[in-house]
């Protein structure tokens, strides 16, 4: 399946041997989905336990050395190879074996952890929990080392392998474990496999990741729940409160109102823009992938803008009085909301967590009071694009796909590639292979078997391309 381009002498035979068993990295993919490691629900821990385990001895399998470490939380897997000799190159590959719940389990088509190989409009894809966030996507690199190991019997660089069991449920080891094993851990570069492509054919580099500020606030208002036709009118509704100020978070032309909000935001070059807009009709791709009617946002940019560049802030849930079948005339005691913003380069997370919940503060209605809680900040990441790692991942992607590699933005947040910044002094190469319509996060969440092949394809390449750079 690999391009038409001319590979070395060296190259060619993993090639060769990825398409040869490529049914049995589907087995093997098919395997590790089966196990349910959804790391946020604690009734799930055996599960995430025994995913980490069996990852490791299929590491141990290929040749490499690897161990399960335990955690404050759920188990790291570390695994190295030095093959290559003291003076190689060594890449850091990060992923995670952990899964998002499951719910709503009645819209599966098929059981989400019984990996199913389907047909979709892209041809074959496996469906499951985890297909493409982020099991499959890390089985691309393992498998490629696989290959690259059978038929060599080394690697033509270093390579240390980190794989986390919390990215899923907050990721509240991952710091203590960076700091603890920082020695181990050091690298050159890191490839990091969570993000995603422009469509099947055309790769893509992510060089922008937004940041995150995800809160929760409960305005409380009467001491108990009341009938609404005895008080209805006479005290404060906080469902009735909380939604007019919810109202207030944007204008008429879809920007935030948090004071400072877009202080620090550094409007993206007119030639970036260009080259963004350049790569396709990304409204009729978000209408299709979303499954939405028409695109929505800042006035003024367009839709890759709004994703890749501009900061957001997004209501993601509402709770409020009786929601249950049927009426019940009740005033609620409180109501809730969870309210995140999305951030983008140069925006300072706390600083912008600290705006909203003054922003929230300041309109408290008379006779009520806030709980506001922090679920986590993490900033926004812009990493080199001039960098001989992300140059001779492009030329391999190339040499691998039909459509040459693009660099791209990403709406979604990666807390790692920042913790790999500033903890072990590396910058991020992050390929990934998922589409948009991959139904991460959701029902019926698939990989498409092509971009699995082409994915395992192109890490062999990039362990190649990453052989010649001398460090």
């Amino acid at each position: 399946m690999s391009n038409m381009v001319t590979h070395s002498a060296t190259l060619q035979p993993v090639l060769d041997k990825i398409d040869a068993t490529l049914d049995d990295s589907i087995a093997r993919l098919q395997t590790l989905l089966n196990i349910p490691s959804i790391s946020t629900n604690p009734d799930y821990k055996d599960d995430v336990r025994r995913c980490a385990e069996h990852v490791t001895a299929d590491l141990l399998s290929i040749g490499l050395k690897a161990s399960t470490h335990d955690t404050i939380g759920h188990p790291m897997v570390v695994a190295t190879d030095d093959s290559a000799g003291p003076d190689a190159p060594r890449v850091l590959y990060y992923g995670h074996y952990d899964v998002q719940p499951v719910e709503p389990l009645d819209e599966w088509n098929t059981p989400p952890f019984d990996a199913t190989i389907v047909e979709g409009k892209n041809g074959k894809r496996i469906v499951a929990r985890g297909a493409a966030d982020d099991k499959g996507q890390l089985m691309t690199f393992i498998e490629a080392i696989r290959a690259w190991k059978q038929v060599h019997g080394s690697l033509p660089v270093r390579v240390v392998i980190l794989l986390e069991g919390e990215e899923e449920s907050g990721s509240e080891s991952l710091v203590p474990f960076l700091t603890e094993h920082k020695k181990d851990l050091i690298a050159d570069t890191c490839i990091v496999c969570d993000t995603g492509m422009w469509d099947e054919s055309t790769p893509a580099i992510t060089s922008r990741l937004r940041g995150l500020v995800y809160i929760e606030a409960t305005l409380h208002g009467p001491s108990h729940d009341l009938h609404s036709g005895g008080y209805g009118g006479a005290v404060v509704n906080p469902a009735n409160a909380l939604t007019k100020i919810l109202a207030q978070l944007h204008d008429e032309d879809g920007r935030v109102q948090i004071d400072g909000f877009y202080d620090d935001v550094v409007e993206v070059s007119a030639e970036q823009v260009a080259q963004w807009n350049s790569l396709g009709d990304a409204d009729a791709l978000t209408l299709e992938s979303s499954g939405a009617k028409a695109t929505f946002g800042e006035k003024g940019y367009s839709t890759l803008e709004r994703l890749w560049s501009r900061p957001t802030c997004d209501i993601n849930g509402l709770r409020a009085g009786y929601i249950g079948q049927g009426a019940k005339t009740v005033i609620g005691a409180t109501a809730t909301s969870k309210i995140s913003c999305r951030l983008v380069a140069n925006q300072q997370p706390e600083q912008i967590k600290n705006a909203l919940f003054a922003f929230l503060e300041e309109r408290t209605p008379n006779g009520c009071h806030w709980d506001l809680k922090n679920f986590g900040v993490a900033p926004a990441i812009a990493v080199p694009t001039e960098s001989p790692w992300l140059s001779a991942a492009s030329d391999a992607l190339t040499n691998i796909f039909p459509n040459p590699a693009v660099l791209i933005g990403t709406g979604g947040s990666i807390p790692v590639v920042g913790e790999f910044q500033e903890i072990l002094g590396v910058d991020t190469v992050m390929v990934g292979f998922s589409l948009d319509d991959d139904l991460i996060h959701a029902p019926n969440e698939k990989f498409e078997l092509s971009c699995f092949h082409r994915g395992i394809l192109s890490h062999a390449a990039i362990l190649e391309a990453y052989a010649s750079i001398h460090v």
